[in-house]
């Protein structure tokens, strides 16, 4: 609809995760009435975390080390282990200030549709985590949506006989929801009344 700059700009930005064509349009047109310092300050924050911020080597969260925070922390507990989708759901549940173990991030959900499978997540290096008997219970944040559920039984049949307390976030949660959207009270509900699932023991 428009010529060269700004609509390779619009197209870029309707690139983005929930931005449609009218929002791209909307953000285009803030950049192009805004000062130069404002449009050089963004720019500085998207090069900088370019730069900076890498994926953490132990638990897949953003870092801007080798290990993320919550992993170089020394008051966390080992013997727990939460595994969430993608780092904004460490943001979420750290609100809460109900959770005091570490994480696992998978990088995704198991998704057929989108050709997503279990090799594409990180579970190995989950596995890898739980082989030395350190950790006691792994707590399943999977978002609750088809994807986030078929991740969480896939992730407790495997490990059914490890010995391993494998619990799911409870209720509170609305199904199709998104973790990054719950309000910190329904978050800790759910952690509060998690329930074991796939005990074969």
């Amino acid at each position: 609809m428009y010529e060269g700059a700004v609509q390779d700009l619009i197209d870029e930005l309707g690139r983005l995760p929930g931005v449609g064509p009218k929002s791209a349009q909307r953000i285009a047109f803030h950049l192009l009435a805004s000062d130069n310092d404002e449009v050089k300050r963004l720019v500085h924050a998207l090069t900088e975390v370019k730069l900076r911020v890498q994926f953490c080597a132990l638990c897949g969260n953003v870092a801007e080390a080798e290990r993320c925070r919550v992993c170089l922390d020394p008051r966390r507990s080992d013997d727990v282990i939460c595994v969430v989708e993608e780092p904004k759901d460490v943001v979420a549940i750290e609100r809460t200030r109900e959770f005091r173990g570490r994480y696992h991030v998978l990088g995704g959900a198991i998704n057929p549709i989108e050709n997503v499978g279990p090799d594409d997540l990180r579970i190995s290096e989950l596995l890898a985590r739980l082989a030395d008997g350190t950790v006691q219970e792994v707590i399943l944040a999977t978002d609750p949506n088809v994807e986030g559920e078929a991740t969480a039984t896939y992730l407790s049949r495997l490990m059914a006989h490890m010995g391993i307390t494998v619990s799911r976030l409870a209720s509170g949660l609305p199904v199709g929801g998104d973790l990054e959207y719950a309000d910190e009270v329904t978050l800790g509900r759910a952690f509060e009344g998690r329930r074991v699932i796939g005990n074969d023991k």
